[in-house]
């Protein structure tokens, strides 16, 4: 008979806690996983998924003017949120299935509810305790909103994706890239958009060039950002909001949006009564193989606060079930992650920085370029492209690769294999490139900035 109900509980259906799950199971595993929500997580719902679709949307306008230029005469365009949301609405709920189709297929039960860890092995939900001879959480994040005067007429991105009417004109807060994404989307779709971020740059942690060119870009299509600058407090003023800033001065916007960071979900599930470690900012504390001070419980994804990506969590997931159901350790390589930054132009980005590139290399070189699209040379739009790559002189390895254009994440992703697999500056060069197309600008790159 066996001495627990399930070997594996995980608490959690997004991303990270489903793929863990879901290898565990298919591996015969006893696997139980509860989610209070919705499956999928963060990614599904509020996040990755639907901020794509909304991306999608907030692109056509910028490509029916620029059809003029090649010969199309576009008719008069009207944008229909109701309808974007609805469509989106559907959409989610088409990936609801399909994720409770793959849990049920890898005979995972699965149980709707909160779930609280009661002890060491055993876990309360739905009504019921259940015993585990191991527990995994995987609840994720939540959006963070400072306690400030008029906290209560904020929006965070999670509201965002269910809004009954767009606003005419919005007041985003924060400089990440969530802020910058958001502010990209509304003003594709007609909103009136000002950033307001108490930093001197917006994208901290992203290169340098990286994050000026941008700025560049979003201020010439018209979005407004004001940097070293922050929100005292919101009042109502009739069907609009009268924001008060820092310097004492005034504007008055139809909605606030937050984008100030998100923090670890891990409160209310009995952890701190358990003595599970958590830092300052509520993340859980694991070693190396995502094992707490508490032998029997495990962490990982954005609960843990290191690497929120939903790519991430799930290869976090698959990296513990090898550990301890296949036995075959394949840690994560957290040096080579790419990412990207669904912004207008989009960023992709992976590898070091040029700055943190210097402090760790003595003879670093820097290849870039700054060029127009070949379709804008007659779309009659003024967007330009970045690219930048950063390479160690002595051995001619490639440890950074950025750009801000047009399909960067999708040119990335390839970068992204590159400099995994220790690609050089000499076999970029021998590279025969695509023509014409932005990404061949990366086996181009001949002189070097010093």
């Amino acid at each position: 008979m066996a001495r627990y109900d399930f070997d594996l509980f995980v608490i959690g259906a997004g991303s990270g806690g489903v793929r863990a799950a879901r290898m565990a199971s298919d591996r015969g595993v006893r696997v139980a996983i509860a989610e209070e929500r919705y499956l999928g997580g963060t990614c599904v719902n509020v996040g990755c998924v639907p901020k794509k679709l909304l991306v999608y949307a907030s692109q056509f306008q910028e490509q029916f003017d620029a059809a003029a230029g090649f010969g199309w005469t576009v008719g008069k365009s009207q944008f229909n949120w109701s309808s974007l949301i609805a469509n989106k609405n559907q959409e989610i709920e088409r990936l609801h299935a399909v994720y409770h189709a793959l849990l049920q297929k890898s005979g995972a039960s699965l149980i709707k509810g909160r779930a609280t860890v009661f002890d060491a092995h055993t876990v309360a939900a739905d009504g019921k305790n259940y015993s585990a001879e191991r527990i995994l959480i995987a609840t994720g994040g939540w959006p963070f909103v400072p306690d400030i005067p008029g906290k209560q007429h904020i929006v965070t991105s999670n509201d965002m994706f269910f809004l009954e009417q767009l606003p005419k004109r919005i007041i985003i807060v924060g400089g990440g890239y969530i802020a910058v994404e958001f502010a990209c989307i509304l003003h594709g779709l007609g909103v009136k958009v000002t950033i307001c971020h108490r930093g001197h740059k917006l994208l901290r942690g992203f290169d340098e060039d990286i994050r000026d060119f941008l700025v560049h870009e979003m201020t010439k299509k018209g979005i407004n950002i004001l940097l070293n600058t922050d929100i005292e407090a919101i009042e109502r003023s009739g069907d609009s909001f009268s924001v008060r800033l820092i310097d004492g001065s005034k504007a008055s916007t139809d909605l606030v949006m937050y984008a100030t960071g998100r923090t670890p979900n891990s409160t209310g599930f009995g952890l701190e009564t358990l003595g599970v470690e958590l830092d300052s900012e509520g993340a859980i504390k694991v070693n190396g193989d995502y094992q707490t001070n508490v032998p029997s419980i495990y962490a990982l994804g954005d609960v843990t606060n290191r690497f929120n990506l939903t790519p991430v969590a799930i290869a976090e997931g698959m990296a513990l079930v090898n550990k301890l159901y296949v036995k075959q350790p394949k840690p994560v390589d957290y040096d080579t992650i790419p990412t990207a930054v669904f912004s207008q132009p989009a960023i992709g980005t992976v590898g070091l920085t040029e700055t943190q590139a210097r402090e760790k290399f003595p003879d670093i070189d820097i290849y870039k370029t700054r060029f127009t699209p070949m379709k804008n040379t007659l779309s009659g739009m003024d967007e330009k492209t970045l690219i930048k790559m950063i390479v160690v002189r002595s051995t001619g390895r490639v440890v950074g690769i950025h750009m801000v254009g047009t399909d960067a994440p999708e040119i990335i992703q390839g970068m992204a294999v590159a400099i995994r697999a220790g690609a050089t500056k000499a076999v970029f060069d021998s590279t025969v490139g695509i023509h014409p197309t932005a990404a061949e600008e990366f086996v181009t790159l001949r002189d070097a900035l010093h």
